[in-house]
Formats: structure tokens, C-alpha cells, sequence
């Protein structure tokens, strides 16, 4: 395929990518890296730097939305980033080291449970029990915007939860995913925040985590620019675009929509890993 209308379809499929990261706290990358391995035929490696600095441009553009619409808890994500980045910048010195079939297959796993445990979670859950200590001595309980006004929420095992933002951090690094497969999980199902809130919070914290991990791709060589032009200019504008559209979409449907995609991703990344750690 010609170089233009290559760049072209991958700066679309950016686009849609942004779109999907805003809208469900991924920011991109759980989609974008599988669309560039499999239907761009991109090197696993190579993929994984175009995403993690296409994350940190995502970030920036819903957080700056997210923000203004009150949904992001700033306390929660500084706390939570501490670990996080340090697990981006580990796993990032272990891409290296692993081969591009493990890593294909690990991606696959990761997206797999992804989507189970966000299909899983049918309704936001309000525990009748009061906010981790923590929590309340940091001032991290908050509430968000829903029709009618502002509802309050509370935050629960924070502990677990940074302790869990450094694996976080880690697959981050190791794939290029911004670490956001695990960011909304970790706050969606053990911290128990609002679906929303989680999303954007991890929209928020993403692309820190992805700015320390891309460094060190960047530094061997993984970070192609030709490449990496069309997926920023993509993803950025999708990003917008899914932020603004966050507002109006109900959480149910979106944990389905979001949990389809995933599945169908990882499917097929195990697959082609295990084809291709077989053909070697």
C-alpha cells in the first residue's frame, strides 16, 4: 500500500481508537496497539511506542474536558500515580526482554480479563459502609455530575488500589497500553468508584504513566515517527470528540460496548501469538 493512503487509514483508525480510549478510561491503546499489529501488520514493539505516546496525547485532550465537567478526582490519581509510573518505567526495560509472541500472548490475557471483569459489574454499587481512612484524611471522597444535580461517593481500599496501580504500571510499560486496562479496572472494581469517575480519573493519570515509559522506547529506537504522526493527529481529535460525547452516554451500555470490543481484541491477539510463536 502506498505510503499516503497507509498513513491515512492508520490516522483514522487513530481516530476511532481516541474515541473509544475517552469515552471508557483506555485511552486508546487497548485498541490501537491490536489494530496496528493485526490489521496494519506493525511490529509488536514498534506499535507499542506509536501508543504510549499517542496516550499521553489523549490524556491531555479529555482531561482537559473531564475536568471542566467535574468528573476527574485529581486526589485519587496523584495518589495512585506514584506507583503506577514507577511499574511504567519497570515494565518498560522489560519489553525488551521478552519476546514479540509472549508479548502478543500477555496482551490477549490482560484484554481477556479486562472484559470479563467489565461485563461482570452490571450496576454502580453503593457499599453501606463508610470511606477507607485513608480516603477521608486525604480528602479523596468526592461526587460527580449526573442528571439533576451532583451525587457524592465514597472511596474504598486505597491500599490495594496503589498497591495494584504499580502492576498497572508494569503491563503499561511491557505493552504500550497506557496502563488503563487496569487503571478502570482497579477503580471500578476495588475501589468501587462510579464508572465515570473512574474512566476519567484514569484518562488523567495515563498519560503520565505512558510520558515515562515512551522515554525509555524512544531510547531504543522503538518509536517510529512516520508512523507515530498519524496515530497522534488521530487519536487526539477522537479523544476530543469522546469526551464531549461521555456525557451524554448511560454506564451500562457503555461496559458492554467496551467489553465487546475488548473481547474481540483479545482474541485475537492470542491468537496470532500463539500462531506465531508456533511458526518460530
Amino acid at each position: 500500500m502506498e505510503t499516503l493512503p497507509y498513513l491515512s487509514l492508520v490516522a483514522a483508525g487513530a481516530f476511532a481508537a481516541g474515541i473509544v480510549g475517552a469515552l471508557t478510561g483506555e485511552g486508546g491503546g487497548i485498541i490501537l496497539v491490536p489494530m496496528l499489529v493485526l490489521l496494519f501488520d506493525v511490529n509488536m514493539h514498534n506499535a507499542a511506542g506509536a501508543s504510549l505516546i499517542a496516550v499521553t496525547a489523549t490524556s491531555t485532550a479529555a482531561t482537559i474536558a473531564f475536568l471542566s465537567q467535574g468528573y476527574t478526582n485529581l486526589r485519587i490519581g496523584m495518589f495512585l500515580q506514584m506507583t503506577s509510573i514507577s511499574g511504567g518505567i519497570a515494565g518498560a526495560l522489560l519489553a525488551a526482554l521478552v519476546p514479540v509472541p509472549a508479548l502478543m500472548a500477555i496482551f490477549g490475557t490482560v484484554l481477556l480479563y479486562s472484559s470479563y471483569m467489565t461485563f461482570r459489574r452490571k450496576e454502580e454499587s453503593e457499599p453501606d459502609r463508610p470511606s477507607d481512612p485513608l480516603a477521608v484524611r486525604f480528602h479523596m471522597e468526592s461526587s460527580y455530575p449526573v442528571l439533576g444535580g451532583w451525587k457524592p461517593y465514597k472511596v474504598f481500599s486505597v491500599i490495594p488500589g496503589a498497591l495494584l496501580m504499580g502492576v498497572a504500571g508494569i503491563i503499561s510499560g511491557l505493552l504500550g497500553i497506557g496502563a488503563g486496562a487496569v487503571n478502570v479496572l482497579v477503580m471500578d472494581q476495588v475501589m468501587r468508584l462510579p464508572y465515570k469517575v473512574s474512566t476519567t480519573t484514569s484518562n488523567f493519570m495515563i498519560g503520565i504513566t505512558a510520558a515515562g515509559s515512551a522515554g525509555v522506547y524512544l531510547h531504543r529506537g522503538y518509536i517510529d515517527p512516520v508512523l507515530t504522526m498519524p496515530v497522534v493527529l488521530g487519536i487526539f481529535i477522537g479523544a476530543a470528540v469522546g469526551a464531549r460525547l461521555l456525557m451524554i452516554v448511560r454506564a451500562k451500555p457503555l461496559r458492554l460496548f467496551f467489553s465487546f470490543l475488548v473481547l474481540v481484541a483479545a482474541l485475537e491477539m492470542i491468537y496470532k501469538g500463539v500462531a506465531r510463536g508456533l511458526a518460530h
